[in-house]
Formats: C-alpha cells, sequence, structure tokens
C-alpha cells in the first residue's frame, strides 16, 4: 500500500492501477486465445483489484458530524476493494473529502488481494475464440466465485473485526462488477449511461412518454442534455432530436430484447434521469434494484399503476404511499415485514409539489386526485381470488391501492441505502367492478398517464437541488460503513 497526500491523488493512483490490471489481464487474455499461451504465476499476480485504505487515528475526541455519511463510527482501519474508479470518481471524491477534511484521516492505495474475473474485462457481445471453452479459461484466469460476492456489508451480517479492518463501502469492486454486467444483460443498454435519477415502472406506457419528453427536452436544452439512450445501445443525440432519423432510430431499438428495457436522458453535468420499464412482480423489482444500488444513485421512484381499493377514487386518479403492507415475501429474510420502511419526507414533499405544479391543482381539488395512504404489495397477481383470507388485512392495514412491485422497491432503497418514493395511478378498482378497459381508451386514464410521468420527472427535478438533504439518516445504521 501506499501513502497519498489527498483524495484527487488517491483517485488518480485508482484509476491507474485498475487500468493497469484490467489491461494486463485482457492482453494475457488475447494471448492466450489467438497463441495458447497462458499467463504464468507472476503475470497472473497483476490481475488485482485495487484497494482503498482509510485510517483514523484520533488524538481527541471525535467530531460531531450531523450529515448521514461521510462519517467515520469511530477510530480504526477501513478498507475496500474497487472497480472502475475513472467513472466513480465524482462518486469517489465526494465520499473522501470530507473524511480527509473533518477527521484527519490518511489515505492509502494499492493493489488487493482480490484478482479481477476474466469475463469482467470482455467487452459485452465480444466473441471468445473458437477451440477454446469456459474450463479451458477457468484454468488459467480467475472466474467469478460466488463466495466472493454478497450483500453481508448491506445487509448487517458482517462481525466488527475489532482492531482488523472495517468497511469502507456498501459494495466491493466484486460485487459492483457483478452488478454492472447484470444491469446490461437487463437492460440493453451500457451500465455507464445509468443516470443517478431512477424512474421505475411496470407499464409501457410510460415508455412512450418517457421517450417524448426526452426528445423535447433534447430539442429545448441541448446545452442540458446530451442524448437520449435506448436499449441495445441505440442514441439520439441533442442535434438530431427535432428530425425525422430521431423517429427511425427510436423504431430500430430493439427494446423488446431484453427484460427490463432502460432508456436514459443523459445530462452532460452528470446528473440526468433513466427510467426502466421492471415489468410485473416483486422479483423483478428486486432483481433490477440490486444492481441498481451498486451505482449508488440518489433517488429512485415508483411510477406505475394499481388497483384503487376506494369507492372514492376513479380511474386516473393517484396514490402517494406513505406506507406499505409488504405481502410480497422475496425480502422477508433480508428486511423481516415487522422491521417499518419509513416515509422519506424531502420525497414525500417532493412528490406532493410535483402534483400540484403538473395538475394545476391545489388544496380539496388535489386530494381529490391525490390521495395519500397505505399501498399493498403481493408477489400473487391472482390475490383476488384469496379475498376471503386477505380481507381483515387489508382493512386493518387501511390500505388504499394494490400493487406487485411498490412495497419492494420501498424496501430495497431502505436496505441498499437508496432514497425512495412511490406515485402510482389508479388503473382499476378491484372491489367495486371497475376494470380496465380494452386497449386502455379511456381519454381520462391516458391523460392521467402522461400527466403522471411529468409529476416523477418534476419531482427528480425538485430534489436534485437538495441532494445532502434526501440521503436521510433513516437509512443509515449505527455501524455503517463511512461511505454513501
Amino acid at each position: 500500500m501506499e501513502t497519498v497526500a489527498d483524495p484527487e491523488t488517491a483517485v488518480d493512483r485508482l484509476a491507474a492501477l485498475h487500468a493497469a490490471a484490467t489491461g494486463s489481464l485482457r492482453d494475457a487474455l488475447s494471448r492466450f486465445l489467438g497463441e495458447g499461451v497462458p499467463p504464468d504465476a507472476s503475470e497472473r499476480l497483476t490481475f488485482r483489484y485495487p484497494e482503498l485504505r482509510l485510517t483514523y487515528r484520533p488524538t481527541g475526541p471525535m467530531p460531531r458530524i450531523t450529515r448521514a455519511t461521510g462519517k467515520f463510527q469511530g477510530p480504526g482501519v477501513y478498507a475496500t476493494t474497487l472497480t472502475q474508479p475513472a467513472h466513480f470518481r465524482a462518486y469517489l471524491l465526494e465520499q473522501l473529502r470530507p473524511l480527509v477534511q473533518d477527521y484527519g484521516a490518511t489515505i492509502e492505495v494499492g493493489l488487493s488481494a482480490q484478482e479481477i474475473p476474466y469475463p469482467y474485462v470482455v467487452e459485452p457481445g465480444a466473441e471468445l475464440a473458437r477451440g477454446v471453452t469456459s474450463s479451458d479459461l477457468a484454468r488459467y484466469f480467475p472466474t467469478p466465485m460466488l463466495s466472493s460476492v454478497g450483500d453481508e456489508i448491506a445487509d448487517g451480517l458482517w462481525l466488527d473485526p475489532g482492531d482488523e479492518i472495517r468497511p469502507l463501502a456498501l459494495f466491493d469492486g466484486p460485487r459492483v462488477d457483478y452488478s454492472l454486467r447484470r444491469l446490461v444483460h437487463y437492460t440493453g443498454a451500457d451500465w455507464r449511461q445509468i443516470q443517478p435519477w431512477i424512474l421505475l415502472t411496470n407499464y409501457h406506457r410510460y415508455v412512450d412518454q418517457f421517450v417524448r419528453v426526452g426528445l423535447k427536452a433534447l430539442a429545448a436544452e441541448p446545452e442540458r442534455y446530451a442524448r437520449l439512450v435506448l436499449p441495445g445501445g441505440v442514441a439520439v443525440e441533442a442535434g438530431e432530436a427535432a428530425g425525422a432519423s430521431a423517429e427511425a432510430l427510436i423504431a430500430a431499438s430493439p427494446w423488446h430484447r431484453f427484460q427490463m428495457p432502460a432508456y436514459h436522458l443523459v445530462a452532460r453535468d452528470g446528473q440526468g434521469t433513466s427510467l426502466v420499464n421492471i415489468g410485473v412482480g416483486p422479483s423483478n423489482a428486486k432483481t433490477i434494484t440490486d444492481h441498481l444500488a451498486v451505482l449508488r444513485p440518489h433517488c429512485w421512484l415508483m411510477v406505475g399503476h394499481c388497483g384503487g381499493l376506494r369507492q372514492s377514487q376513479t380511474i386516473g386518479d393517484y396514490v402517494l404511499a406513505h406506507g406499505y403492507l409488504r405481502r410480497d415475501r422475496i425480502l422477508d429474510e433480508l428486511v423481516p415485514p415487522d422491521v417499518p420502511i419509513p416515509a422519506l419526507a424531502e420525497v414525500q414533499v417532493a412528490l406532493q409539489e410535483a402534483a400540484a405544479s403538473v395538475t394545476g391543482e391545489r388544496a380539496e381539488a388535489l386530494k381529490q386526485r391525490l390521495r395519500t395512504g397505505t399501498v399493498v404489495t403481493y408477489d400473487d397477481r391472482n390475490w383476488e381470488l384469496r379475498w376471503s383470507q386477505e380481507r381483515r388485512r387489508i382493512n386493518l392495514s387501511r390500505a388504499i391501492g394494490v400493487d406487485m412491485e411498490s412495497g419492494t422497491i420501498a424496501a430495497q432503497g431502505y436496505r441498499l441505502r437508496v432514497p425512495y418514493g412511490t406515485l402510482l395511478c389508479v388503473s382499476d378498482k378491484p372491489l367495486h367492478g371497475e376494470i380496465k378497459l380494452p386497449g386502455a381508451a379511456n381519454a381520462f386514464y391516458e391523460r392521467a398517464v402522461g400527466e403522471h410521468l411529468l409529476i416523477g420527472l418534476a419531482t427528480l427535478d425538485a430534489l436534485r437541488s437538495n441532494r445532502h438533504g434526501l440521503h436521510s439518516r433513516k437509512l443509515r445504521s449505527f455501524d455503517e460503513p463511512p461511505f454513501r
């Protein structure tokens, strides 16, 4: 390990170490595929993740820090391995600077003992040479090992090692690399295009609206937005947004090939918005948020459809969740149902104010269309067939909406320390005989979808101006790693 003077030098050094390690691994892999010459033991020692280590040894009382992140829980040595430090440069500097300035922590960087698996340096879509099998490669190159990838730190399953090295971040290099590759697989776009402000939806109509809004934003604010990236890597640049070529590019996007296609309105300052169509069900919701979390987004919001449970609701009305009756079951072991998932005040206020701004309605008029309450999230789309068993629980919860994703997304935000919120649109009323019309032809319902997306986008715009207040202490544990 090498001691460095400041955060900027540390990140530069980490980026150089990572580039050298991945370059060495690529070169060895290329040589083996072309000539059959494997790396020797000394060469393999270079295929390692860089490590970042901070040491905090106070000579007096610890400073009183009120912020939620960028703080030590106590004296000691904290470390993590890293991947793609050049891409995460802004995030790393944001985490390191207060730890050095407020605590006087010393920084060390170097190569770790963790090897970089060879699949993580092969570009997506690249074909390996014929005649070489995965078992051949596994003999000479590091491979992904499930034993080295996990969420023990995020889930609080690690034991305080006392005087030994403590975790510096929630996710280490192998865990991040694993998710970066899964994001490409599920969403159909390069993970580097994913923006830190995320909308999640369960209905393709929101995708159509997002693309329309994105094209308008590119045409109107080219100084702010650079491109709209579609599944399959198709991109509409700012200068193309108003022309016929944009429509051709959109039509050419192979979104149907991907399980959870994602769309990215890329901002020049790195603070753009992504929309992911996660489809239906808590399994998809957990899968995609497990992977999005390693990018450390500032917020994810669920904007999708729900069933309205109250007679007073109308199709096209909104449900602002302030609590969740979690019947999704998928996170019961990680975040047991008796653990409360708190509403985040900053997100709730931003959602309500955005709804008022977009709809133009206030006070009682807004209350008639936007109702705050509990959302039930099920793992069974046919929960209605168990109505006699579920009736009492729904009554006790005072739930006003039912879906299959929102409770999972909120619990994942809580678990993985990503601010979250839910604003749903009532698409049917299962308890009152009001079902979805064929083709969703109802004009009021159609208007609500477009309006709903605009409310989600306006909410994220409002939250961008208060990023530091957004990362609430409600999401932090008592033994939280220093990095957000």
